[in-house]
This record gives C-alpha cells, structure tokens and sequence, in this order.
C-alpha cells in the first residue's frame, strides 16, 4: 500500500504527539515495539540518528535527574532523585521512539518525497498569502543540512566544509518536486489515526 508523503508524515507526527499522553506502561510497550521494528527494518538509519544524538539524550537524563525535586538517590549534596531519573527515563524512551519512527520514515521517504509531502502540508498557507514555495525551499536546504550533519557519518568539521562549499554552488540550482494523488488508502489512513487518537483518550 502506497500513501502519500503527507499521509506518511501525518502519521509520525500523530504517532509521536500520542507518546506524549500515553500513561508509561503503555508508552513502554508502544514505544518497545517500535524500537524493535525500526532495529529491523531500519537499522542503519535508527543508529546513525542515535549516534549523531547520544550526547543530546545522555544531558536530558541528566538534566531530568539532578533537576527535577524528589528523593535523593545518594546521601549527599549533589545526588540525583529517584523521580528525576524516572521521569528522564520516561522522556529519554519518548525522543527513543521519536527517532525510531523518523527513521523508518526516512527509509521509505527520498528527500524529494519528503519535500513534496511538507508542500502538501503546507498548502492551508496560500489562504494567508504566504508562499508555500519559499518556505518549501527553506525546508529542503534545511533538511539537506540536517543530512550532512545528522546522517552522513563524518566529523562535523568536514561536514561544516562540505556545506559551505555545496552552498557556494547552490546559486542558480532548481527545486523539483513530484506530484503525487492522494488514494483511497490515505482516507483509511486518516480515519485509523482519528479512531486512535479516540481510543488513546
């Protein structure tokens, strides 16, 4: 079954807006199960997203830990709480799942698809004469940036070069974007995602 970009992408955000109200056994189980699909079927992309944030999610734990009132986990000054390292536990598991479902994404979506599904996205801007078009650009150097620094496995140091010199050659490039018709499956789709959201509530 083919949806279209924006339905896929609809549903990551659905998905992780959901991971957010769901209560933490079930958070647990959901987001376990999405891990376990994305090690499967997206395993190169899910470690290079982990990688590339590993610093990012161990200082939220910490964060959460040492930030966050409760019992002290150690007896002195500077300790970390139970409750902090609970609940950056918690949050720690939500970005996890986050990350698992943009990296299935990301599998099954090029650069191009993913552009013309944000578009689709974006189109409710026209009613308040914004142009779609631009932001659509911005989005794909955006995302192209995201690449190089996120997915690409080099230094940062050479991806930092490797963006300075593609945007000294950028001037004069075109954006292309394919057109894709919503079907059937994408109805089904947004009525599956209304149907979960009643039953998460």
């Amino acid at each position: 079954m083919n949806l279209h970009p924006a339905t896929q992408i609809l549903i990551w955000c659905a998905f992780v807006a959901a991971m957010q109200f769901l209560p933490p056994m079930r958070m647990l189980a959901s987001g376990g199960l999405v891990l376990f699909l994305a090690f499967f079927f997206s395993r190169q992309k899910l470690l290079q997203l982990l990688r590339r944030t590993r610093w990012v999610m161990i200082s939220l734990w910490f964060i959460y830990a040492y930030a966050t009132p409760g019992e002290a986990l150690f007896d002195f000054a500077i300790s970390p709480t139970r409750e902090g390292l609970l609940d950056g536990g918690l949050q720690l598991m939500r970005l996890l799942v986050a990350l698992a479902g943009l990296a299935m994404l990301l599998d099954r979506l090029h650069r191009q698809q993913l552009m013309a599904g944000l578009y689709s996205l974006l189109a409710p801007l026209k009613w308040f004469n914004l142009s779609r078009e631009r932001l659509a650009v911005r989005l794909a150097l955006t995302l192209q940036y995201a690449e190089v620094g996120m997915l690409r496995p080099t230094p940062w140091r050479e991806s930092l070069h490797s963006l300075m010199d593609e945007g000294m050659h950028a001037e004069g490039k075109t954006l292309e974007l394919p057109v894709y018709r919503y079907a059937f499956a994408d109805l089904l789709s947004g009525c599956a995602m209304l149907v979960f959201w009643i039953v998460m509530k």
